[in-house]
């Protein structure tokens, strides 16, 4: 028996995700190690693996036998779910066995795959059937005692895959295998069925288990400690062929089985050239179609031109050297496939993006609407897009509106067939902190121990930071480990599963087009959350496999922009010439002022910053100040600024590079000026100088050293150009090279960028309704844009029933505030407000808006919270009395609903209900309470400020207003800063302790400090949310960084910051407490302090007068004695006469 040999046939990896610790990789590995010839991988119900594990083990000369496990359904009420596993023998069987995956997942309603039984009996050529084991139709009919329905199943199996039909034994220490196994071996032997012997391998080494029962708990939401939950048998490792032997050496003919299957499978899944759809109607070749296309797009797009940078006839020449390409190259059908899709897309109204990415360096690209940008103007290669001399697919990233982005899609779908259309899989792992929290939770430790030990892990979304490099790097997991040797378990079953799969979800943009049913090439899944199936390979083997991936992404900004446009255009007006032409010079001064809130690719602190510095002056600045602003050629932003400002300051290292490098002032901005800086000095054509910057970026030496010698040749041949200063040029290069920018990219998003501008600088109100539209749930942008609107000194509509719509608008010049954006109200419930106004007029009343809204949109929270924002102002100014008798317009709205509903109304359905529940009236709220209730509708303070008084009060120069910090702060000098505490964030210290992150709102905006534990410690409670406080801020600044840490802190009232007042002036809303504010006036006659004056109240009559009358004693006139009256009911805003 030593000659014999075991072959695994049911192996589970990584991708049947949370079911096995076996990786792709690690399973070739342990064929190498153990010299075995072939190995089936049997993944439940999916191939998601199917072509990586293909080309992993054949590259390591080990046959990959193609394979699925499904779970079978009988489709019945109470449904019997049982298993087979199906082998692909050929090609036939290899594309039956990518349909069969594919019909687990599509034809699954809820979600979870599953292979309906007939599907199993319908084309079975090139098929071998494995019986599922103990958990195989038959083995469950003899654990039930049904010996004959066994055998008549195993029957049906045999009759639809003749000779083809094996019943399977498994041996993992299972009862259930134990009980069925006499039965199964005495069907095969009356039927005369073979059988055979698998193992279900879910871990590499008996040691694995622990980490694998744990991973278990972790896919099913249980715990270790539990004894009822699903578990697999600790045997279940990659038992070596001898082992196998070994355990089956009563069933040899099982063993000899598992080598004959493996003979028998004779196919692989394959890479495959690219395969594209076939576009056109055949009347003419794809060629043909493509070059009458671009020639009639390019006199289309010279005629409309507004000037062309280059005579016509190089136009034309860089047109038929790019088609020339594109048509050796193969890829004319490409580029008619994405035009097509644009053009729709345009005809639709569909916003599209001006290019992304190299693309834009395509003069056919451009002919053809794909891209917006006139390549010659900009000097964008095409080679660097489409390399003659490195053939690989193009690949255009279109971006479009991102609320119409899947109209183009349904398009694409419905031109080339549903079955030939998906978006492409995505796989989520188990990252280093998740895995630390998950492993600790189902080990059943304290919540504080796991959230402590993932908070060591330092957080990186951009470049998630491994387990291993965490722990090396942080003594700390040392101490934990030693207080409690249980962190040591939870930290190496974590290290064992980190990486591992955990999910599958769909790219956000990828959608691939093929020639022919997808399930040909590829099996596909199903996202219960999209609209398109996706294929199971995620997008390297999707690629790899053949199919051609088109980027369809989702830019806000396109929404922003044309939602803006439209609002113009409602008005009659539109923008002016200078939209296309790029050169309006007020666009340039507002991006030079760095007042770029909501300017695309501008608005972060650090590019104003740049902006002001840089001072912009075309669209060359633009694109050059995108692609500078990042790490690396930061450096170079001096250089940049110091040649535009004076030309002495630029220098070329050799005369024929200033053309190329005079736009950026003497500095390598681009990679396109790379490869322009090669094809000058040194000969090269635009294709291999782009393969020298590839390899540039990749800092290969050996390719290094022979590009050097090569560009010093070419530098001694060309120029004469001596070897010293060829290599100083090669290490220019070579720098550059390393973090140059795409330029095609860069002038792309630097036109949205001038688009956006323009619009906030000519059409400031159109420009922010539709930023704050598209930003409608997200509190901290919206009080920004607010923010802005003000300093811009934007009048604002603050929310009205009456008067504001669902989304933001514009009304003569005036902001709209969305009722939609309102917390907690739903946008669809404030659009059916908008409609029922549209039709019926105004409401009149609070019982007319109870009783003409749906209770189904308008429910009582709406109503709480339309009272809070003041959005029935106009039908009741006491805010209070509406908000306490909200529970009451609900209810009225109910049975208004009620009385519609049951015909009640009859033929006065107009006429007012003869009852109407009274609304009691209460108490109205001072300043503060009206401004803290109006926070908690909209998220942050619209309509005035808690300080806004304090604020005119304020000793001159005394204070820094957060919009004022950027300006004034210098390192190591203090602030004094005012301000209500938004939110404080407390995080553990490294040394123990706490710290926090302090939000401070004060009239103009926002600042976040950093309080060390020592302060936190000394100052927490004055610094609660809602508190207004002073503070005294250290400064630290280092260019444009500045970090402000609290070192003091005191309540508003108690700082000396306010000027000397000889009046306060009380301004009192209607239905105010005149007891109460008598009382506050009492005590102000006998309090401390060196301010004393008189205090006025102005009270607003029902006829809008104002009636002002001077209380009788000389009171306190202080800062704490203006918070004091502030605080009365009734009392809406308190003001200083100055002394």
């Amino acid at each position: 028996m030593s000659d014999q040999l075991f072959i695994h046939l049911a192996v589970r990896t990584s991708f049947s995700l949370l079911e096995s610790m076996i990786t792709p990789k690690a399973l070739k590995a342990w064929a190498v190690d153990n010299a075995v010839p072939a190995v089936a991988v049997t993944d439940r119900n999916n191939l998601f693996g199917a072509l990586e594990i293909s080309e992993t083990l054949a590259g390591a000369g080990v046959q990959p036998i193609m394979a699925c496990c499904f779970d079978v359904t009988d489709g019945g009420h109470q449904e019997w779910l049982t298993q087979v596993s199906v082998y692909a023998q050929n090609e036939a069987g290899y594309k039956r066995l990518m349909e069969l995956s594919s019909f687990a997942y599509l034809e699954a309603a809820d979600g979870v795959p599953r292979l309906r039984r007939e599907h199993l009996f319908e084309k079975t050529d090139g098929l071998i059937l494995l019986t599922g084991g103990s958990r195989g139709e038959a083995a469950q009919y003899i654990l039930k005692g049904k010996q004959a329905e066994a055998e008549a199943t195993l029957s049906e199996f045999a009759k639809a895959y003749p000779g083809r039909c094996y019943v399977e034994i498994t041996r993992h220490g299972l009862p259930e295998e134990a009980s069925a196994e006499p039965g199964l071996l005495e069907a095969a032997y009356k039927l005369g069925l073979p059988l055979v012997a698998t193992h279900d391998a879910r871990f590499l080494k008996p040691e694995d288990a622990d980490a694998h029962d744990a991973m278990m708990c972790i896919a099913n939401g249980e715990y270790l400690g539990q004894d009822d939950r699903k578990r697999v048998a600790p045997e279940q490792y990659l038992k070596s062929s001898a082992e196998m032997i070994e355990l089956f050496s009563d069933l040899p003919e099982a063993i000899g089985s598992t080598v004959e299957i493996a003979k028998r499978c004779a196919v692989r899944a394959r890479t495959h050239e690219p395969i594209l759809p076939n576009f056109g109607d055949g009347s003419r070749s794809e060629f043909d179609e493509l070059r009458v296309q671009a020639e009639e797009g390019l006199e289309k797009r010279l005629a409309e031109a507004p000037q062309l940078y280059a005579p016509k006839e190089t136009y034309i020449e860089r047109l038929n050297y790019e088609l020339g390409i594109i048509k050796k190259m193969g890829f004319p059908g490409y580029f008619l496939i994405v035009a097509d899709f644009i053009k729709w897309a345009k005809e639709q109204g569909i916003p599209v993006g001006p290019g992304r990415g190299s693309g834009a360096g395509s003069v056919v690209a451009w002919v053809l609407t794909i891209t917006d940008l006139d390549p010659l103007r900009f000097d964008l290669l095409f080679e660097r897009f489409l390399n003659p001399e490195r053939v690989s697919m193009p690949d255009f990233d279109v971006d479009f509106c991102q609320e119409r982005r899947g109209e183009v899609i349904r398009y694409v779908r419905d031109k080339y067939g549903a079955e030939s259309v998906a978006a492409i899989i995505t796989f989520g792992t188990l990252q280093a902190k998740a895995v630390v929290r998950d492993v600790g939770r189902v080990m059943q430790m304290p919540y504080g121990q796991v959230d402590r030990l993932a908070k060591l892990i330092p957080f990186n979304p951009a470049n998630p930071p491994k387990l291993q490099d965490a722990i090396d790097d942080e003594p700390k997991f040392d101490d934990e480990i030693a207080q409690d040797p249980r962190v040591g378990e939870l930290l190496e079953t974590a290290l064992a599963l980190e990486g591992l799969y955990r999910n599958a979800g769909t790219h956000a943009a990828g959608v691939v087009i093929g020639d022919r049913p997808l399930t040909e090439i590829v099996p596909l899944y199903n996202d219960p959350r999209s609209d398109l199936p996706a294929t199971q390979f995620n997008m390297k083997w999707a690629e790899a496999g053949g199919l051609v991936k088109f980027d369809f992404l989702g830019l806000k900004t396109l929404t922003v922009i044309d939602r803006a446009l439209k609002f113009i255009r409602r008005d009659g007006r539109d923008v002016g010439p200078e939209w296309a032409s790029l050169d309006d010079k007020d666009t340039y001064e507002l991006m030079a002022s760095g007042q770029t809130l909501g300017v695309f690719q501008l608005e972060g602190q650090g590019m104003r910053d740049t902006l002001r510095k840089v001072r912009p002056n075309d669209l060359e600045d633009v694109i050059a100040i995108i692609s500078l602003y990042r790490p690396g050629p930061m450096d170079n932003i001096p250089v940049y600024v110091a040649g535009k400002e004076d030309p002495k300051n630029v220098s070329y290292q050799h005369p024929d590079l200033e053309p190329i490098l005079d736009a950026t002032y003497g500095v390598p901005v681009y990679q396109e000026q790379v490869m322009r800086m090669a094809q000058e000095i040194a000969g090269y054509s635009l294709g291999e100088a782009d393969l020298l910057r590839r390899a540039m970026g990749k800092k290969k030496v050996e390719e290094m050293v022979a590009q050097r010698a090569r560009f010093l040749k070419g530098a001694k041949e060309l120029k004469g150009i001596e070897e010293k200063l060829a290599n100083e040029i090669f290490d220019t290069m070579e720098k550059f090279a390393g973090y140059g920018f795409n330029k095609s990219h860069a002038a792309a998003y630097a036109l949205i960028g001038y688009q956006t501008a323009y619009l906030k600088r000519h059409f400031p109100v159109e420009f922010l309704a539709a930023s704050m539209s598209l930003d409608i749930h997200n509190t901290d942008k919206l009080a920004a844009f607010v923010q802005e609107a003000k300093r811009l000194e934007i009048p604002i509509i603050n929310p009205d029933v009456n008067r504001s719509t669902a989304d933001f608008d514009v009304e003569e010049g005036a902001l709209v505030y969305a009722l939609g954006a309102l917390k907690g109200v739903g946008l669809e419930a404030m659009r059916h407000v908008e409609a029922e106004r549209a039709v019926r007029g105004r409401f009149q009343s609070l019982h007319d808006f109870a009783e003409r809204v749906d209770p189904k949109s308008v429910n009582k929270k709406c109503f709480e919270q339309l009272s809070r924002a003041g959005a029935f102002d106009a039908l009741e100014p006491n805010r209070a009395t509406v908000l306490g008798s909200a529970h009451l317009l609900a209810a009225m709205a109910v049975s208004a609903a009620e009385d519609r509903a049951g015909g009640q109304g009859g033929l006065f359905g107009d006429a007012e209900p003869a009852v109407r529940a009274t609304i009691q009236d209460m108490p109205s709220w001072n300043g503060q309470q009206t401004l803290d209730e109006e926070f908690a509708a909209v998220g942050f303070y619209l309509s005035g400020h808690p300080l806004d008084d304090v604020l005119d009060s304020l000793e001159e120069g005394r204070i820094t207003l957060s919009n004022e910090i950027a300006d004034v702060a210098m390192d190591g000098r203090p602030l004094e800063l005012i301000g209500v505490v938004r939110r404080r964030v407390e995080k553990p210290a490294r040394n123990g302790g706490k710290f926090a992150f302090l939000t401070l709102s004060d009239p103009t905006g926002e600042v976040e400090l950093m309080v060390m534990p020592e302060v936190l410690d000394n100052f927490r409670d004055l610094m609660a949310p809602g508190n207004s406080i002073c503070v005294m801020v250290n400064v630290r600044r280092q260019d444009e960084e500045i970090r402000l840490s609290v070192k003091n802190v005191k309540p508003i009232e108690k700082a000396r910051i306010g000027k000397k007042a000889k009046a306060l002036v009380v301004r009192l809303s209607r239905g105010a407490n005149f007891a109460e504010l008598a009382a506050v006036a009492e005590r102000l006659v006998h309090a401390p302090g060196a301010d004393r004056g008189e205090i006025y109240l102005e009270l607003p009559l029902a006829d809008g007068r104002i009636v002002s009358m001077k209380l009788p004693d000389v009171y306190s006139t202080g800062l704490e004695a203006l918070r004091a009256l502030k605080m009365a009911s009734g009392v809406s805003r308190v003001d200083t006469m100055a002394a």
